[in-house]
Parts: structure tokens; C-alpha cells; sequence
């Protein structure tokens, strides 16, 4: 079978993600990601969701993105903001999704895999610059300058099939692969069971595409 790495944070884009690779015929490891998150209950997440669509293995990096801090996910001093605002908002991690594409191509070249899959997304998102079509492309480019293996002629493929989806065909996508939404954890202030606030962004947008594809919301809330 193909090789794949793909980045499953434990929420609900990378979980279609994962099911969708899956679909596809690749023999899937995940790769998570530690960094010090405020929302710490989508580690567990991940590794539910990771053996419920039958990856083959999954790890977790670690990599305390605490010691920079910079965001409402990794210093408790800044507050998740509640209320829509205007702009790039503090719940951007910086370099965030640089840093776990760099550690899963290191991955993928120990293990000899030409494919790297992430949930970005451009459609229903926070408006983070990392999730970006063009960040992506010129991440590729990067990469097969930078790779043993794809100066060797084997480059490697950055995967985000669902970049251009809005949130509703996300789900949608989702169920009809199988995926178990109520194992997802979205919440950038999940409790420690995976209870979610509902009024940051993140849920916000996630209860919106339930809306927009008219079926039952799964989400744990806290209230």
C-alpha cells in the first residue's frame, strides 16, 4: 500500500482528512502534535479518531511552543476571545502549522512515504496565513529542495483536500466515510474530558456547519 503522514489534531477537519487518505488506498500513520495547547483534550482525541479510521500507527510529537507563547492556545495570559472580531486572531499559534509539516517530513522520509496530508482549510476558518493555498505551495516547493529523497527523484506531495471546502461539505464528506464526529475535539478551551465552551470561534464555526449541512450536531458542551 502507499505511504502517508497525516497531521491529526483531533478535530473535525483532520478527521475527514484521515478518512479521506484512508479512502484513498494509503496505509496512514498520524502524527500529533504536543506543543503545550490550552485545548490538551485533542491529544486524546487524535488517538481515538487515529485507530477508529484504521491508521496504522499513531505518534505524538512534543514541542513546547510555550517558551515563545504569542497566542491565546499557548499563553494563559491571553484570553480565547469569545465574539467574533476583525483580522488574524490571537488563537494563531505562530508557525504553528510550519512546524508540524517540517516534523511530519521527517517522518515521511524515514519511513518512505511521498504524501503529507493536513486539514487546512480557506473556506470556514479562522483566517490563519498557515492554512493558505499559496502557503502551501511554496511549502512544497521548500520541502523538495530540502529532501534526500526527493533530490533522489522521490518528491514529496502536501495533501489538503479539503482547502477549498466550506464547512457543511466538510461534514457531509465526513459522515458518508464514516467518521465519528463525537469523537472530535474543535474547542480552543476544551475541558480536560473534551467538553466544549461553544462561544469561541472555533465552535462557533463547527456548530454553523452542522447547521449548513442539516444533520445533529455531536458536540459535548460544557453548558
Amino acid at each position: 500500500m502507499k505511504k502517508a503522514v497525516v497531521l491529526l489534531s483531533g478535530g473535525l477537519d483532520s478527521a475527514t482528512t484521515l478518512a479521506l487518505a484512508v479512502k484513498e488506498g494509503f496505509a496512514c500513520r498520524t502524527l500529533g502534535l504536543d506543543y503545550g495547547q490550552r485545548h490538551r483534550s485533542e491529544l486524546e482525541a487524535a488517538r481515538k479518531i487515529s485507530a477508529a479510521l484504521g491508521a496504522v500507527e499513531h505518534r505524538v510529537a512534543k514541542l513546547d511552543l510555550t517558551v515563545f507563547g504569542g497566542s491565546a492556545l499557548t499563553d494563559s495570559g491571553i484570553a480565547v476571545p469569545t465574539e467574533a472580531g476583525e483580522g488574524i486572531p490571537v488563537t494563531y499559534v505562530p508557525a504553528r502549522n510550519t512546524i508540524m509539516l517540517s516534523l511530519a517530513l521527517a517522518w515521511a522520509e524515514v519511513m518512505e512515504a511521498q504524501d503529507i496530508f493536513i486539514g487546512a482549510n480557506a473556506v470556514d476558518y479562522s483566517g490563519y496565513p498557515d492554512c493558505r493555498p499559496e502557503y502551501l505551495d511554496a511549502y512544497e516547493r521548500m520541502a523538495n529542495l530540502a529532501l534526500k529523497s526527493a533530490v533522489e527523484g522521490k518528491p514529496v506531495r502536501i495533501r489538503a483536500p479539503l482547502i477549498h471546502w466550506p464547512k457543511a461539505e466538510i461534514i457531509r464528506h465526513g459522515i458518508s466515510l464514516g467518521v465519528d464526529y463525537g469523537l472530535t475535539v474543535s474547542c480552543y478551551q476544551a475541558d480536560e474530558a473534551g467538553r466544549a465552551c461553544g462561544r469561541c470561534d472555533s465552535c462557533r464555526l463547527r456548530r454553523q456547519g452542522f447547521e449548513a449541512a442539516g444533520v445533529p450536531d455531536p458536540t459535548r458542551y460544557r453548558d
